[in-house]
């Protein structure tokens, strides 16, 4: 599989500051916005591109994450300190010779129960016997910037485990004497790889016992649950951020030998906006206005993500000065408050030639040297 440079993406190096990797995707999200560019695939595809670079750049711990780890470790789940322990036992093993094994009592002694398999999953081994609850499932849904300002409801396909009809999950066909489980030869695990690293997972067809009561169900091969694909109807409240899961009761794998099924977990992955930035509950935007409505004041028409509203610049306005229209930013969950937006105005110069005449009544204006305050 082809890992992403997120960097090259941007067009920016690998020590860009903040301030560059901003300036870099919204003069690229300008360029290939779905509003600029109707109907254009391409550029639909090149801004979603950009957009998943920037949410992952654009934030401290997730670039710090990226440049360590590289994509894995951007994965739902991920565990840096596992994922560096790993790597120092690694270092330890190869200098003393003993390569990578996983041997019981080596690695998993090192990680704690369940050895590698708890660096994604954190999922522990479990017994066939018993009836246990399903897993949770987690998965990541990509969402519009307004969207997940807003709120709105969707319909998601996922595929879960669910009990197998066949057998009504108990996985066996018939019940004979318990036999060695054949799919990992009786270790309860079997070796994957993920990345580039190896890891230990759970058989998922003697669920961990390494042994199997009776003849493997042949629809479920011994597992007691068969993958499922089903639309799910969801809603993502207003105020949805990347990185928060969002809860779907009940949704997860189906339980063990009866247990109760699991959650649904959704990871959402907010795409950036070219207009609107996020903190908390509050919105920021940069507001162009020219230089007569600076002076003189004006009333303008601003978006909001409700709609449109009017916005009154008063006299004297400065650029960068902030000015505040309560209550349209995010919408406040429970008894919290909306959050509010604040416009950062920019006042713009013209670039035409202005008569001499006209540029020294605006120096008159003034009335004092503008930067007495900055004298060493």
């Amino acid at each position: 599989m082809e890992h992403k440079d997120y960097y090259r993406i941007l067009g920016v190096e690998r020590s860009a500051g903040a301030d560059e990797i901003r300036n870099a995707y919204r003069k690229l999200a300008r360029r290939y916005h779905p509003d600029i560019n109707p109907g254009d695939r391409s550029a639909e595809e090149k801004f979603k591109e950009i957009s998943s670079a920037y949410e992952v750049l654009g934030d401290a711990e997730k670039r710090k994450r990226f440049d360590e780890f590289g994509e894995e470790g951007l994965s739902p789940g991920f565990d840096p300190e596992k994922a560096r322990a790993y790597q120092r036992w690694q270092e330890q093993s190869a200098q003393t010779g003993g390569g990578f094994k996983f041997a019981q009592g080596s690695a998993d002694d090192f990680f704690g129960l369940g050895g590698f398999e708890n660096l994604f999953s954190g999922r522990q081994p479990f017994s066939e016997e018993r009836a246990r609850r399903g897993e949770d499932i987690e998965t990541q849904i990509e969402i519009n910037f307004l969207d997940a300002v807003r709120g709105f409801q969707t319909n998601l396909r996922i595929e879960r485990p669910e009990t197998c009809e066949a057998c009504k999950g108990s996985g066996s066909k018939a019940q004979t004497e318990a036999k060695p489980c054949a799919d990992c030869g009786g270790t309860g695990w079997k070796e994957i790889r993920q990345g580039s690293i190896n890891l230990r997972q759970t058989c998922p067809s003697c669920h961990g016992s390494g042994r199997l009561s009776g003849i493997p169900c042949a629809h479920c091969r011994g597992s007691g649950r068969v993958l499922h694909a089903e639309t799910v109807r969801v809603n993502i409240p207003p105020g949805a951020e990347t990185g928060k899961r969002i809860r779907v009761p009940g949704k997860g794998a189906s339980g063990i030998r009866g247990g109760a099924p699991g959650d649904l977990y959704l990871m959402p992955r907010v795409r950036p906006h070219p207009l609107f930035s996020r903190t908390k509950n509050d919105l920021t935007m940069e507001l162009p206005i020219t230089v007569g409505e600076a002076v003189r004041g004006a009333s303008i028409k601003v978006p909001t993500p409700t709609g449109a509203v009017q916005v009154k610049i008063p006299a004297g306005a400065q650029s960068g000065q902030l000015l505040r229209v309560k209550g349209k930013g995010v919408q406040g969950r429970g008894r919290s408050p909306a959050g509010d937006l604040y416009l950062r105005l920019m006042v713009h110069i013209p670039k035409g030639t202005i008569p001499d005449e006209n540029l020294d009544r605006v120096e008159q204006a003034y009335g004092e040297n503008i930067r007495k305050g900055i004298a060493l």
